[in-house]
C-alpha cells in the first residue's frame, strides 16, 4: 500500500508541477507536456517492481502503438478550439474521434498480425 501512495503522490507531484508552469507559460507547459512523463514514470515503477524484459518491451510497444491516437486526439482538440467551439465540446468530439481512431488502429494490428 506504501509503494501505491508513493507512486500516486509522486506522480501528481509531476502533474502539478507541469500544470503550474503551463498556468506561467503556456508555451513551455506545453512543451513539458509533451515529453513521455508518464510513459518514463511508468516505465521506471515497472523496472523498480521487477518487471521482466518481455514485460518492459510489451509496454513500450503498446505506448508507441497508441501515439497516433492521442497526436490525432490533440491536433483535432487543437483545430476546434482555434476554431472557437467551446471547449466541452472540443474535448468531447476530440476524444471520440480518438476512441474511434483507436480501435480502427487495433482492428488494423489485429488485421495485420493474422
Amino acid at each position: 500500500m506504501t509503494a501505491f501512495l508513493v507512486k500516486v503522490l509522486s506522480s501528481a507531484l509531476v502533474i502539478c508541477l507541469v500544470t503550474e508552469v503551463a498556468r506561467r507559460s503556456p508555451s513551455l507547459g506545453g512543451v513539458l507536456s509533451a515529453l513521455p512523463v508518464v510513459s518514463l514514470i511508468s516505465f521506471a515503477w515497472l523496472v523498480k517492481q521487477g518487471s521482466e524484459r518481455a514485460e518492459l518491451s510489451t509496454f513500450l510497444k503498446s505506448v508507441l502503438l497508441g501515439l497516433p491516437a492521442t497526436f490525432l486526439l490533440l491536433a483535432v482538440l487543437y483545430g476546434l478550439i482555434r476554431l472557437g467551439i467551446p471547449v466541452f465540446y472540443s474535448v468531447l468530439g476530440a476524444t471520440s474521434l480518438f476512441i474511434v481512431c483507436w480501435y480502427i488502429q487495433r482492428y488494423l494490428q489485429q488485421w495485420w498480425q493474422t
